[in-house]
Parts: C-alpha cells; structure tokens; sequence
C-alpha cells in the first residue's frame, strides 16, 4: 500500500472539521468554534490520531493567501468613505486603545515587550467572518448601523495588514530596533504597492477579460489561481513582503473589474476549503492543559475582549454624532477576535516574537470571545434600556438631531410606509409624484433626515417594537404598506395594525413562500414575494410573446396571486384562466397611446377623426388629468397629452399609432364613431 500522508493529513482534517462545524451549528455557535475544537481533537497536545503540524499548516498558508485575497476582493474605498466620519477615527482609537491595554495586561503577566505588542494588536482587530455572520443573522448588516461596524472593520483589516509588514521590525537586533530593517520593508512594500497597482491594475484585468472571451470557465478559474498565488508569491520572493499582503492586494486591484464578482464566486469554494485547514491548523497548536493551567489569564484576557472593546468602542461613542444604538451594534460586533488574530500570532510566532503557549493565550481568547457573541447581540435591547436610566449619559451618547412628530393636519388621508430602504424609496417617489399623503416609519436616522430634506413626514422609530406606530395615523389612512424584508418584523407590524384599525388595507413584503401564507394568516391582505412576482412577469412576458391577449394573461396572473403564488397546485381560479386564456381570440390586444403635442387629433372630436374608419381600431377609453374615461362619446374632443386606449389587431393598432402622432397630416370629417 503507498504511503500518501498528504492525502491522509487533508482528510483526517476536512472530516474532523466537518463534524466540528456541524455540530457548532447545531448548538447555534460559529462554524469557526467547531474548526478550531477540531484542531485541538487533533493536535499533539491531545490524546488520539495526531495529524501532521507541518503538513497541515505549509496547507494552511493557502487558507492564508485565499482569506487575504478574499478579503482584498471585497475590499471598498466608497463603502468604506461613506462611513469615513467613524470607521476612520474610532477604529484608529480603538485599535490604539486596545493594544494598549492588552500589551497592559501581558506586562504584568511577565512577557516580553515585542510578545505583549503582538498580544495587543492580536485582540485589537475582529473577526470579518463573525462580524459579518452576526449582523446577518441579526438583520442588521443593511442598516447604517451595520454598515458603520462593517466600515469599522475594513479599516481594521487595512491596520492589520500594515501590522504584517512592520512587524519584523520587532525583533530585536543586536539588542537595539532595528529602524533600518524597518525603513527598508517599508520601501519594499511601497515598492510592491505601486508596482501592481500602476502595472498589475492594467494588466490583471486585461488579462481575466482576455480569458473570459475564451468562454471556458476552467480556463478562468486557472487564471485566478495562478494570479492569486503567483501575486502573493512573488510579492514574498522579489519584494521581501507577506503572502497575506501579496494576496490583498491581488484581491483589491480585481475588486476595481467588473468581472470581480465571477471571481468572487470561482474562488470561493477554494477559499472555503483552505480556510477551514487554516483554523484546524490553529486549534492543532492550542495546548489545552497549559490553559487550564493558566484560566485566570484565560478569562482576563477574554473579558479584556469581550468586554474591554466593547467599553472602548461605547467610549469612543461619546466622541461622534451617531445614535447610541449605532455605537451599541458596533461594540457588540467587534467584541471577539479572529482569522486575522491567527494571522498576526502566526507571524509573531515565526518571528520567534511568540512561543506557543502565549500563541495559546490568543487562540484561547478567540475561541471563548467568538462563543460568547452571538449571544452579545440578544443583549442590546437590555443595554439600550440600561443606559437609557441614565439620562445624561444617554443624551451624550445618543447625538444626532431631534425629529419632530408630523402634524395632526398632514395624517389624513395617506398612506403608511413602514421602511425606506430601496423599496420604499421607491413607492415614496411615485406618491410624491402623484401628490397623494404620505408618512414614512424608519429606524435609520440617516434616512429619516434625508425624508426630512424632501419635506415626507416621518416617524422616527421601530414600528414593530415600539409605540411608534400608534402616531400613524392609522384610522385616518388609506393603507398601509409595510416594505421591510424581515418576516417576523413585518408580522408585528401588521398585528399592531389590526388592533388599531381593524379594517386598514394592508400592502406588505415576504421573502419565502412561506412567509406569503405567515403573514396572511396575520392579516396582511396583498402580499408580495418579490421573486415570485419576477416569475409572474417572466409568464406575462412570455405569453404575450406568444400572442395571447393582455386581458386574458393579467386575469391568469391575479388568479395565482389569489392562490397565494401557488405555481404548483392550481385552483379553479387557475383552471378557469387558463381555459380562458388557451380559448381566447390570439390576435387582439389593447394598447396605449399618447396624444404629443401637435397631433392632427388634437382639436378635433372622436366622431372627427373617425379612427375606426381610418384604420380598423375603436377607442375604448381616455385618460386626462389622471382620470380614466371609460367608452368615450363620439363628441370628446381629443387634448395633447390624452392617453387613448385603442383595441384591435396588430396591423390596425399600427396604423392608429401613424394616426395619433401625426403621420397622416390631415383627417377628413366622417360618420359619428359608435363604440
């Protein structure tokens, strides 16, 4: 039998990892915490199969170079310049801070001033894989609260990759800093950084569209392959600087490419996979018995995380004008430590900076902090409402401007949008358009000040968690339309509704199939599923491609929504449509035209222009000044900017559209039109 310890050491632990994650998510804790156990079932420092170290890790440091690569991909100048007003200053502050008081902690536990520097920086940067988890599973990532914690931690990452490359000057040289060392890897990191992106940010993305024309997708994955590892590693061989830099920076310069995001997906199962070898390989150098040995500074160094940044970051809180709970999501989230904490250890530890029982002590932080916080975000409703005790405090912390309560006068009459995101931006365009009432309920202060600009009465607040909703106006509303994806959010919000007005028209927005029926039940009475309306209108497209008549295919459509979007039972309703549609004549249609200025109707009466007796089609209705005119009398008189609604075939519509837009210049006089 061949000895293939390579293929042995790779699957002892992508198997070990696969149980790991299952069963951390199972329990509902990250799939990171399940990895680095994994490693520790493992390691040297535990009982069983021991994997390869070396091996595992020379596989890790793909895990390295992807994560990085990832990283840089995803990496925004304009998201992160959006939030420049906090993420730039308080990730500065606190990144500052918390290496502060790690390398605080670490001195007095007797390290070495280097080790306690790496200490510091190491739990001074989150995790992005958990931050982004978190806000996700907590439907905050799309809020400007989310966006601030994410913009935070993108300038975390940029620090952090700063760090790698000055960090060898932290070993010490002839027991002195070494600032030459220092000076020269900072020159070759500018060096690297301007060759790629004055030479690779041309050539790069030349290339990946050069191969994409090719339309071979193996091709294109090799393309990125070679990239991202031929970038990090000669950034290492010819330039003297990290992989992990190298990686970011091939990422960054493809993030500018409009392919970027086929790159994303291409890459993605391999980063996936050489990043959970990363984490078993971390785990696989934590020493569980030192660190039952040393718990005391176990739960320091973790309550120095978990609790420490958060205080730093509500700190830094008191510095800005943002609402308190911005600074609350971004405390909770950035109070754990990750893949770029494993990062930095790891550099220290090859630097000879760290030993493995202090690199211990970091893996140990991370693993306890990433437990602990998906439960910090259940906590932000108790802490709002703790610090809220506190008036001063709270008024200090809770900077931005005051929002005024829209007037009786203005809540009459409207309609009710709960959410401004782009779907109630929209709806919000098209009332004000129209002219008709209207009151926007939003949680986003940013957004809300934004309606206040364009003069949209609002109401500041979370509709489905607050009293704000009983300021609505609702029994004075025409409907209410609720647009915010989160389904439980929405029910709520449609409950609170009910009990105020019960007969209120309810317009609100699902995100599965099941949730049409969920929120059904709850009283909702037109429900729309985005995707499943993109089907309809697939279908409605479709069959008009094919001939069928508009009203035949409109009534099939509203019969499915009826079923509440059921495709795959079909009602009676249903049933009926479809007969009515397959029997229907195929070559009539319905159109709509519009009178311009200049038209030889314009002036002239529907018994006048005689359009029947010129081309074959009848008008069967008139819309002026927004008010439909169903069968018009043969005496109308045609305006510029009516819209005629004309009924007939294909050649006959044609030739009425020749008509009403003036290619025929004259009309004679003819017999009254009959309809």
């Amino acid at each position: 039998m061949h000895e293939l310890p390579l293929l042995i050491n790779i699957t002892l632990a992508l198997v070990v990892a696969f149980t790991g994650g299952l069963i951390a998510r199972r329990i509902g804790l990250p799939t990171i915490v399940g990895y680095l156990l994994a490693g520790i079932a493992i390691g040297p420092f535990t009982p069983g199969f021991v994997g390869d170290v070396e091996t595992i890790q020379q596989l890790a440091e793909l895990g390295v170079i992807f994560l990085m690569f990832g990283v840089g991909l995803h990496f925004s100048f304009g998201d992160l310049w959006r939030v420049r007003d906090i993420a730039l200053p308080g990730a500065l502050g606190q990144t500052a801070l918390a290496t502060l008081l790690g390398f605080g902690l670490s001195q007095l536990w007797g390290w070495s001033v280097p080790a306690s520097i790496v200490l510091g920086l190491s739990i001074s940067v989150a995790s992005t894989v958990v931050l982004l988890r978190g806000l996700m599973d907590n439907s905050l990532l799309n809020t400007s609260h989310g966006q601030a914690a994410v913009g935070w931690l993108v300038m975390e990452d940029i620090l952090s990759v700063l760090i790698l490359v000055l960090m060898p000057a932290l070993v010490q040289q002839s027991g002195g800093f070494d600032w030459l060392g220092l000076g020269l890897t900072l020159l070759k990191a500018a060096a690297f950084a301007a060759t790629m992106f004055f030479a690779g940010a041309r050539l790069i993305p030349w290339l990946l569209e050069r191969i994409a024309h090719t339309r071979s997708r193996e091709l294109f994955i090799l393309a990125i392959l070679a990239i991202t590892l031929g970038t990090a590693l000669g950034a290492a061989q010819l330039f003297g600087v990290s992989l992990a830099l190298g990686a970011f920076v091939a990422g960054a310069i493809i993030s500018q490419s409009h392919l970027s995001h086929q790159v994303g997906a291409d890459v993605l199962p391999f980063r996936e996979a050489f990043a959970v070898l990363f984490f078993v390989s971390v785990g696989m150098l934590v020493n569980p018995g030192f660190l039952w040995g040393h718990l005391g500074q176990v739960l320091a160094l973790t309550g120095l995380i978990v609790i420490g940044k958060a205080v730093i970051t509500m700190g830094l809180g008191l510095l800005f004008p943002r609402p308190a709970r911005t600074f609350l999501i971004v405390a909770v989230g950035l109070s754990q430590i990750g893949e770029f904490s494993f990062i930095l250890g790891q550099a220290g530890l090859s630097l000879g900076i760290l030993d493995s029982n202090q690199y211990s002590m970091i893996l140990a932080g991370s693993l306890l902090s990433i437990t602990i916080n998906p439960l910090m975000y259940r906590l932000i409703p108790r802490l709002e409402s703790w610090i809220q005790r506190f008036p001063a405090l709270w008024k200090r912390l809770d900077l931005h401007i005051d929002l005024p309560l829209p007037s009786e006068e203005q809540l009459q009459d409207h309609v009710v949008i709960v959410g401004y995101g782009r779907v109630g931006c929209h709806l919000v365009d098209v009332l004000e358009t129209l002219e008709i009432p209207r009151l926007v309920i939003e949680a986003d202060v940013e957004r809300i000040e934004e309606l206040n600009r364009r003069h949209t009465p609002t109401l500041y607040g979370d509709a489905a968690n607050s009293e704000v909703i009983t300021h609505a106006g609702l029994k004075r509303a025409r409907v209410l339309v609720v647009t915010v994806p989160e389904e439980a959010t929405t029910a709520l919000v449609i409950t609170a509704a009910r009990q105020i007005h019960p007969d209120l028209p309810i317009i609100a927005r699902a995100a599965s199939v099941e949730g049409v029926r969920y929120l059904a039940r709850a009283g909702a009475q037109r429900i729309v599923h985005p995707e499943m309306e993109g089907g309809l209108e697939i279908v409605h497209h479709t069959l008009l491609q094919l001939g069928f008549p508009l009203r035949e295919v409109h009534e099939y459509a509203e019969a499915v929504r009826r079923d509440l979007y059921n495709l795959s039972v079909l009602s009676d309703d249903e049933h009926r449509s479809l007969h009515d549609l397959l029997a229907a004549f195929e070559s009539i249609e319905i159109s709509w035209m519009s009178l311009p200025e200049g038209s030889p109707l314009a002036g002239q009466s529907l018994a006048e222009t005689n359009i029947r007796m010129h081309t074959g089609a009848s008008v069967v209705a008139l819309i002026r000044d927004r008010q439909l005119i169903p069968n018009p009398k043969s005496q109308t008189v045609f305006q510029a900017g009516d819209r005629i609604g004309l009924i007939g075939e294909r050649e006959q519509i044609q030739a009425a559209e020749q008509l009403v837009t003036g290619f025929e210049a004259s009309l004679p006089a003819g017999q009254p039109e009959e309809i």
